[in-house]
């Protein structure tokens, strides 16, 4: 039994508090183990390393699962070793096999907050309440402190778009590394960066209206109305926009009204108007 308080051996009697309930305040990783699994004995140091680095922001549960083969049984738990990540009381997330310890730092780093990420969410409170430029501050000092945080350049980012740097925010968002770039958080600033960008120096909402009123086929005039509509979070409007832009003006802007709408998509997510939007979208391609 180890003396760390924050390594702990875990039977069926203490389960529930010491995994599920403990993982209602801090994430819990799992070890499954057996004394004669050779690559667990490799990985039992580097976890019980990680876990006196770490000072208690994750706590380690060891399960023998000779010992302990119920739990290991309800887990379904086929080969050793396998590390599981319980939050809020669920496995959240895995991995299986005596994994490098940088490759194990980054998978906690996904699931463990980080002092710098205190001061993420209070730059955002900041920006909500229109304070731009003390988030900028904010972010800064953060950025100082824990530069490897990809959740500060997510914030400087979104922060720069809504002070109307639309450049600076792209850069940033360019600059990202792989694992981030598939966030739906980032996907959907591209995607509102990619409509503020084609308003830079447009025409007014009223003005192609007007356009629109005078010329129902002037496609240019659709196609930056709906672009107005998606920065003002009409989307349903958008979208209609762009589809009949696609109808009836497919080759405008080399086929512009389709990327836009995959632009729209990608700002909405699961949302579900996506769905309806993309099947009438199919419909005008096939």
């Amino acid at each position: 039994m180890s003396n760390s308080p924050y390594i702990i051996e875990v039977t069926s009697e203490n389960y529930q508090t010491d995994v599920i309930e403990q993982s209602m305040r801090v994430p819990v990783l799992v070890d499954f183990w057996a004394s004669w699994c050779q690559p667990c004995q490799m990985l039992m140091p580097v976890l019980a390393r990680l876990a006196e680095d770490y000072r208690g922001k994750f706590i380690l549960a060891k399960i023998n699962t000779e010992e302990q083969q119920a739990l290991a049984a309800q887990f379904g738990i086929r080969s050793i070793p396998t590390v599981k990540l319980f939050r809020n009381g669920e496995p959240v997330d895995e991995f299986a096999g005596a994994l490098p310890e940088a490759e194990i730092r980054k998978f906690l780093d996904k699931h463990i907050p980080r002092e710098s990420d205190a001061l993420v969410d209070k730059a955002q409170q900041m920006l909500l309440q229109g304070d731009a430029n003390g988030a900028l501050e904010l972010l800064a000092q953060a950025k100082a402190s824990d530069p490897a945080n990809g959740n500060i350049d997510l914030a400087l980012a979104q922060t720069h778009a809504a002070a109307g740097d639309l450049q600076k925010a792209e850069e940033i968002l360019g600059s990202l590394p792989a694992d981030l770039r598939d966030k739906p958080e980032v996907r959907t600033l591209e995607g509102l960066l990619f409509f503020e960008g084609l308003l830079a120096g447009a025409p007014t909402e009223d003005e192609l209206t007007r356009r629109l009123q005078a010329d129902a086929e002037d496609a240019e005039a659709r196609y930056l109305l709906a672009a107005h509509h998606a920065v003002n979070q009409r989307y349903e409007q958008a979208m209609d926009e762009l589809l009949q832009v696609m109808k009836k003006h497919r080759s405008y802007g080399d086929d512009a009204a389709r990327k836009a709408l995959l632009k729209l998509f990608d700002i909405l997510g699961e949302d579900p108007l996506v769905p309806r939007y993309r099947s009438r979208m199919m419909s005008l391609i096939y």
